[in-house]
């Protein structure tokens, strides 16, 4: 009798069914997080400061990753535009890559890592450790609390810091193309600027908000289904990185199509 519930329990396989529930689930999460988000009471301070902790303490890390590609990036294109005589379009052609694509993409996968696992360890941690039940007692909303203080600060900061990304690596580009071709400042950022319209622009922010709030939702949710004490915490954290870029790379391919459809308008 035992052997014939379970076969009847499961509706396609064992793994199918556990993928269409996770499905379920986040579905479930994300509505819930568009819910409660209307709704008061507000985590202003919260919010606040889990934008120091998203945006001013990866600015290091960023900053350095930004200059290093803006450098790197130069380098390797000015072989080819050499071989025809066009180097004068290095400050373009830098302009276009890094705003279109480099900068939202090194910026977002960045955050991943270190925003979403943090992320999902700390709540991870908190709902091991059944802090997230304690708050229910003491009347306070965790889930407004943790998760939609936390996916809102990564939705607001993630755009601030691909802007700074961006100018970084422009600012990593100009040291490269000055030391070689003696561009001054001013004439490297007017070619910058020339070469970007408008649509650029939005359609580099827009994915930023997107990359954002995915980093923000992956790493929430994982935390706070997390299970079987300390090594859950481990995986929660290893599984939002890996999820948030996964979903990273599949936004940005999108994205792409997307921009290439409206500029052909």
């Amino acid at each position: 009798m035992s052997g014939e519930s379970t076969k009847k329990d499961k509706v396609i396989s064992k793994r199918i069914d556990r993928f269409f529930m996770g499905l379920e689930s986040a579905y479930l999460f994300v509505k819930r997080f568009f819910k409660e988000v209307w709704f008061p009471p507000y985590e202003f301070k919260e919010v606040i400061r889990q934008c120091y902790q998203i945006g001013y303490n990866s600015l290091p890390l960023i900053s350095l990753t930004g200059f290093i590609v803006g450098v790197v990036f130069t380098n390797q294109s000015r072989p080819s535009l050499a071989e025809f005589g066009a180097t004068s379009w290095l400050p373009a052609l830098i302009s276009i890559a890094v705003i279109r694509a480099m900068g939202p993409l090194v910026t977002a996968l960045i955050a991943a890592g270190k925003v979403g696992s943090s992320i999902g360890a700390e709540i991870g941690s908190m709902k091991v450790t059944e802090q997230i039940d304690a708050m229910e007692v003491s009347a306070t909303n965790p889930f407004k609390f943790l998760v939609v203080s936390r996916v809102l600060a990564s939705t607001f900061m993630i755009p601030v810091l691909v802007l700074y990304t961006d100018f970084v690596a422009l600012l990593g580009a100009f040291v490269n193309v000055h030391a070689n071709e003696m561009t001054s400042l001013s004439t490297f950022f007017v070619q910058v600027f020339d070469a970007l319209s408008f649509l650029d622009i939005t359609s580099s922010l827009v994915k930023s908000v997107i990359f954002g709030f995915t980093i923000g939702i992956v790493g929430c949710y994982k935390g706070y289904n997390s299970t079987k004490g300390t090594e859950g915490v481990g995986k929660a954290a290893n599984s939002a990185v890996v999820m948030a870029m996964f979903l990273i790379f599949i936004e940005e391919l999108l994205s792409l199509q997307v921009t290439n459809f409206f500029r052909q308008l």
